[in-house]
């Protein structure tokens, strides 16, 4: 197996780990919210319960942009997309909300979790969708002159 082949596999792998990862948490996240965090939210003041409300969707506003850049990457690795277009703008990890640490630290301890989790997974998928920017070569003018003229001649 050549060098490229073991880390596309290996990219490949860790797409598919992150994309488990954001599914459950994302799942985790919808019952919590929907369910418990309810009960929970009602017992906090007024302030901290528009609070709650807006963390909730911060965390799902974090999850969707992970989910949408994996899927992305999974239809690179399948051929459905180019690289290229992987990487234009409009498919590039959006931008998340941040959770001041005054808001965190007024949550409920399962809030808490679900908020740091969420925050911690868009953080290292972030970093990938910047390495990406690095792995694009970037074209020397000089080497560009130099091929359209071998091609003119």
């Amino acid at each position: 197996m050549t060098a490229v082949g073991a880390a596309t596999r290996v990219h490949r792998r860790l797409i598919d780990s992150l994309y488990t990862e954001a599914m459950l948490l994302a799942d985790e996240a919808r019952g919590y919210f929907d369910e418990v965090g309810r009960e929970q939210r009602d017992m906090l003041g007024a302030m901290d319960r528009v609070v709650f409300s807006c963390e909730s969707l911060k965390v799902t506003t974090r999850l969707m942009h992970v989910i949408a850049w994996l899927l992305t990457q999974r239809a690179v690795a399948a051929g459905e997309i180019a690289e290229r277009e992987a990487r234009d703008p409009s498919r590039r990890l959006g931008e998340a909300p941040m959770t001041e640490d005054a808001a965190l630290n007024a949550m409920p301890v399962a809030a808490q979790h679900l908020i740091g989790a969420s925050i911690d997974l868009y953080r290292r998928v972030a970093r990938l969708d910047a390495s990406q920017e690095e792995m694009v070569p970037v074209a020397s003018p000089a080497r560009s002159m130099l091929d359209r003229l071998a091609h003119a001649f």
